[in-house]
């Protein structure tokens, strides 16, 4: 789906982008022959294997098998949704972003100052903040400096009613716009008052450093202790992270993650000097988490209490963690001791001492086999049983092959059981579908090749409707290609890929784009209408096949005994 997105400014937005520069602007980029190349900036590597290609506009990394087009590079390096990409690139292009009206029900879309409103909230609950000595003494006195305090933009909304009602909302719609982001509540009489009141605030900004909720912490014993923004169409609280927009501004990739459990811990920790710190937003780590944590740093950390409860926390947090291992990443566990936070040790111990301790933290197959083996008694046959079937459940979630070996040598140790390499379950591959082979090239596929590369491609190729009748694995694929193409002739094989971004045809796509195909240049052309008449031929003979079955059923109409009699006339020619 394109996002009620016109799909026309889709591809002017793609063919106004040029992706080497676009990449380079964010990832260094050196000319290698026709191409460009870089080290890989979603997995670690030493020796470049990520390409960008300036005819195709289209890139691949052979190492991890990320692939694209200047849309998907930057979802995936910025962590954006598609319209998210979309209003990107016209910004680039200082273009603004038509709108279509689909069917169906839709989901509430941002109102065009919803931004700004938020922004303007958090601005006034930081001026609120320097002129409130309650608030001001509270962060002093748990180490917060001025300086961090101004870069999580921390601030403090009063105790008051309508503290933004009568700043924010002088008009019925305005009202209406505050209450719809949950900056004000009503009651049952329709009376209007602030949400947050007496609070120290946190500001929650999307990973464009968008202010989009907030956060509330009483200052004294009031409850409830944190008041979080309730879900509105900015405010997705299971797909947010607090502090992450703080943590990636620093000058080098983020190469750790640490997840904490509050706002406090953040800004406590960003405060030692420790600034690679994110909280979830009132909810459990879901896998949305780990997947944005996972395509931005290689490592990342889960710090929990010692207690039942952050025991219980870091194991939900791991079976979000499960289907998004890949190669490449790490995930680990610190516990830390009774009635400490990471806040209070950071100040206690120092930063090199808590970096310390986060050096020592328990590895994933450590953490996960001794929390299974603490709920059975491996000694016995029985727990041993349970123990086999309950690791294997988790184990087979996990995309990555190295973990899921590594963690079946252990379970193996434990429960004396040898487990042979083709009775393991195989998890889908997190390697994109580019990064494997490419399926055995027939004349279509080769056809598909050659014309998804090279566009122009299709003012050669003959128009033959009547191909759409032959029963021929993906000739309508073909077809398709080149109706696309004789309406749009000057389509770049990136601007045919988005066309087809959301359905079951782009992973062939994908792969056959990265085919290399090794005909010269100037054998395209020949090599291309070779293939295509292979294809006619194919559908040739299984005509002639269907009118010589109905010629011994004495079945054929009068024209079916003409084309019956050219056939036959063709083939014996051949």
């Amino acid at each position: 789906m394109a996002g009620q997105i016109p799909r026309h400014f889709i591809d002017e937005l793609l063919a106004r982008t040029d992706i080497v520069e676009l990449i380079d602007h964010r990832v260094p980029l050196k000319k290698a022959g026709k191409n460009y190349q870089a080290c890989c900036p979603f997995h670690n590597e030493k020796s470049p294997s990520f390409t960008v290609s300036q005819d195709k506009q289209f890139y691949h990394c052979f190492g991890c098998g990320a692939h694209g087009n200047a849309i998907s590079f930057l979802m995936a390096y910025e962590q954006l949704e598609f319209v998210e990409a979309i209003e990107d690139l016209a910004r680039l292009h200082h273009l603004e972003v038509p709108r279509e009206q689909g069917k169906g029900p839709q989901r509430p879309q941002a109102q065009a100052d919803d931004y700004s409103q938020m922004q303007k909230a958090a601005s006034l609950y930081q001026q609120a903040l320097s002129s409130h000595q309650a608030a001001s003494t509270y962060l002093t006195n748990r180490g917060i400096s001025a300086a961090t305090a101004e870069k999580y933009g921390i601030g403090y909304a009063p105790e008051s009613w309508d503290f933004l009602l009568k700043q924010l909302a002088s008009t019925k719609p305005q009202r209406d716009q505050l209450f719809e982001l949950k900056l004000t509540n009503r009651n049952e009489n329709g009376r209007e008052y602030d949400f947050f009141r007496d609070r120290l605030m946190f500001p929650i900004r999307d990973k464009r450093g968008r202010v989009i909720g907030f956060g509330g912490r009483v200052l004294g014993d009031g409850t409830p202790k944190y008041l979080n923004s309730p879900e509105t169409r900015l405010f997705h609280k299971g797909r947010e992270l607090y502090g992450l927009y703080e943590a990636r501004q620093q000058d080098e990739r983020l190469n750790r993650v640490l997840i904490v459990e509050g706002y406090m811990d953040v800004v406590g920790l960003a405060d030692k000097g420790i600034s690679f710190a994110v909280a979830c937003l009132g909810t459990a780590t879901t896998p949305d988490h780990m997947q944005t944590l996972f395509r931005l740093t290689s490592t990342v950390t889960c710090c929990y209490d010692g207690d039942r409860a952050g025991r219980d926390a870091a194991w939900r947090a791991l079976q979000s963690a499960l289907p998004h291992l890949k190669d490449g990443v790490e995930l680990n566990f610190v516990f830390l001791p009774d009635g400490e936070d990471p806040d209070s040790l950071v100040k206690q111990e120092g930063k090199e001492a808590f970096l310390h301790r986060l050096e020592q933290a328990q590895p994933l197959g450590i953490y996960l086999f001794d929390h299974l083996v603490k709920e059975l008694d491996v000694s016995t046959d029985a727990g041993k049983s349970a123990l086999w079937v309950k690791a294997n459940e988790l184990i087979k979630q996990i995309p990555s092959e190295f973990y899921r070996d590594a963690l079946y040598g252990k379970l193996q140790a434990l429960v004396g059981k040898s487990v042979q390499a083709t009775s393991r379950p195989v998890a889908k591959s997190a390697v994109s579908a580019a990064a494997t082979p490419v399926p055995k090239i027939t004349p279509m596929r080769r056809a598909i090749a050659l014309l998804v590369q090279h566009p122009v491609l299709a003012q050669v190729m003959p128009v033959a409707p009547e191909l759409a009748q032959a029963n021929l694995p993906g000739i309508q694929l073909l077809l398709a290609l080149q109706e696309k193409l004789l309406q749009q002739p000057k389509a770049t094989t990136a601007q045919l890929l988005e066309h087809w971004r959301d359905t079951a045809e782009y992973n062939i796509l994908a792969k056959l784009t990265l085919w290399d195909h090794q005909v010269a240049e100037e054998q395209l052309t020949q090599e291309f209408l070779d293939t295509f008449r292979s294809i006619e031929d194919q559908y040739l003979a299984q005509r002639l096949e269907e009118l010589q079955r109905k010629d011994t059923l004495a079945q054929l109409t009068q024209a079916e005994k003409q084309e019956f009699v050219l056939l036959l006339k063709a083939f014996k020619s051949k």
